[in-house]
């Protein structure tokens, strides 16, 4: 039986992802965490490989909030900024093969043992609720007119779930629910300036992860995103993002070990980009 590792934020860097794959025992499988592109320097090359690897039933990867990022951009709805690393993509002539694919993976995913999401889990929602909700931005995403709803993606507001939203506001919350968050109130207000520690929150505010009364608080969650974390192990919560576009490490974690309540990991050294501190 292929062992199934679950992989960190890649960030573009194209190079340490192919490095990490060799170090895999063969014909391992994965799930990469999101944010697969952006920041690194080959965007293009790391979705070129996990399209052919998920095309070959090797891999399946989920959305995070800098592979939305290329798909507003991709659809006129976003400018790219300085520090973006998507203009080969842009410029590929497998542009659109790329992006259809990309539009078509998903934002949340679990075996029924584990939960797996890019950034976080509000802590109203139980594990079939995030399933749920994750489904309906991914059938928004995959319409034809799915630049409908990126045009309508951005924004801060609604700060916290509630049952009765409907419409964009409902999508933008669990899209920011599940690729942007990481801090939040009790009862789930989110907040998005802070990015760094988990005491570097504002007053009132928490880690998600950290929500007494969080109901996903008996499932493990593997997540990525926040890089200033590194490795963690926490309540039941592992994080991944070990900031291999900043110079840190790529990560790949052994699923069916963390079945077991082991953490074991595989890790090769990141990018130094030009820009890190």
């Amino acid at each position: 039986m292929a062992k199934l590792f679950l992989i960190g934020d890649i960030q573009g860097c194209a190079d340490q992802l192919i490095r990490l794959i060799k170090k895999l025992p063969s014909q391992s499988k994965m799930i990469c965490l999101g944010d697969l592109v952006n920041r690194g320097p080959d965007s293009l090359g790391v979705l070129r490989k996990l399209k052919k690897l998920q095309e070959q039933g090797r891999a399946e990867c989920i959305l995070g909030n800098h592979d939305l990022n290329l798909l507003a951009v991709e659809a006129g709805i976003r400018q790219t900024k300085a520090l973006d690393t998507v203009d080969a993509i842009l410029k590929a002539p497998d542009r659109k093969e790329l992006i259809d694919w990309l539009r078509h993976r998903p934002l949340a995913l679990s075996n029924g043992k584990v939960l797996l999401v890019h950034a976080g889990v509000l802590p109203q929602w139980n594990l079939k609720k995030t399933l749920v909700l994750a489904k309906e931005v991914e059938q928004a995403l995959r319409k034809k007119n799915y630049q409908s709803f990126l045009s309508q993606m951005y924004g801060n507001a609604p700060s916290a779930w509630h049952d009765s939203l409907r419409g964009f506001d409902r999508l933008r919350v669990i899209t920011n629910a599940l690729t942007r968050l990481r801090f939040c109130r009790p009862n789930g207000e989110m907040e998005f300036t802070s990015k760094e520690g988990i005491k570097s929150g504002p007053p009132g505010y928490m880690p998600w992860f950290s929500i007494e009364k969080r109901k996903t608080k008996r499932i493990p969650i593997v997540f990525g995103h926040w890089s200033t974390l590194g490795l963690l192990n926490q309540d039941n919560v592992v994080g991944i993002d070990t900031g291999c576009v900043w110079g840190g490490t790529l990560t790949a974690l052994d699923l069916n070990a963390l079945e077991k309540n082991q953490i074991k990991t595989i890790q090769v050294a990141g990018y130094d980009h030009p820009m890190r501190m």
